[in-house]
């Protein structure tokens, strides 16, 4: 069953951590418009993962996009890279990536130098975008042509990618309040390598500290702690905590008449409290539904 949907009400980071939770494989497609209305283009993104993890990622589906890639650095030409598919037997069921380096004609480091520029780069990208339609289609098949041989974890896509990210306006609605805290969600010491400022607001993980407040401890920007935040929220291992405002102090008028106070609050209409339990059941519902 394929899963379809929006950036506007699901973003990719989000999107990719429901994927890797579910340890899918599959195809992600994403289309999205750029230009003016005088001039728009409608673009498309594929990202394939395998039990989760990112294998490769493509403006195109004739798997000749990493072959491109390659012959622009010339490092191999595509002919010599059509060649060495056609005679070789590795590339029947071996990433063409790990097939030209068992020849000696790629290199290691090159190889993670074109996963860095295939995925990690155009991902980030696709961060920037608010408004693109994605479709998931789970499959077996693999694009061995399109594969380097090497993977990443969602999770570990999605903090490089964020860190990276300048532009946040398309995952503006997304970051968590400022007025909120943070609660763990992770038993112990987070496994996940994260850099200095993320595990500076870890330490505040506790939920009684709001973010603006854990900003002017640390003097760094509101809106950067606001950033970390949703990082450490899209891969799981905290979540907003609502903190309780504390009750106005009360004015000379109201000591003074303490019955009529007491009758005005009486009236005002109870709101209902909604538990945050309820809200993450909830949300897991929603998801296994997809």
């Amino acid at each position: 069953m394929a899963i379809t949907g929006n950036f506007a009400d699901f973003s990719l980071p989000e999107l990719l951590q429901f994927l890797e939770q579910g340890q899918k494989t599959g195809l992600l497609y994403i289309g999205f418009v750029i230009g003016d209305t005088k001039n728009i283009t409608t673009k498309a993104y594929y990202i394939w993962l395998q039990q989760g993890r990112v294998i490769a990622a493509a403006e195109r589906l004739d798997q000749k996009g990493l072959m491109s890639m390659i012959a622009q650095r010339g490092w191999i030409s595509e002919r010599v890279v059509s060649r060495v598919i056609k005679v070789d037997a590795c590339s029947v069921n071996t990433p063409m990536g790990l097939c030209l380096k068992s020849q000696g004609l790629l290199e290691p480091e090159q190889l993670k130098i074109l996963f860095n520029t295939q995925v990690l780069r155009q991902v980030c990208a696709l961060f920037q975008l608010k408004d693109a339609l994605f479709t998931f289609d789970s499959t077996t098949s693999l694009p061995l042509a399109e594969m380097t041989g090497l993977s990443m974890s969602a999770t570990e896509v999605i903090l490089l990618g964020l860190r990276a990210l300048r532009d946040w306006t398309a995952l503006a609605d997304k970051l968590p309040d400022s007025t909120s805290g943070l609660s763990s969600l992770a038993k112990k010491q987070p496994q996940i390598p994260l850099n200095a400022q993320e595990w500076q607001v870890w330490e505040f993980v506790n939920g009684q500290v709001s973010l603006e407040n854990i900003a002017n401890q640390l003097r760094i920007s509101t809106e950067t702690v606001q950033q970390i935040a949703f990082r450490l929220i899209v891969v799981g291992l905290a979540e907003e905590h609502f903190m309780v405002a504390a009750p106005p102090a009360c004015t000379l008028e109201e000591y003074t008449h303490p019955i009529a106070s007491v009758e005005t609050v009486q009236e005002l209409p109870q709101k209902p409290i909604v538990s945050q339990s309820f809200l993450k059941n909830l949300v897991g519902f929603l998801r296994g539904k997809s």
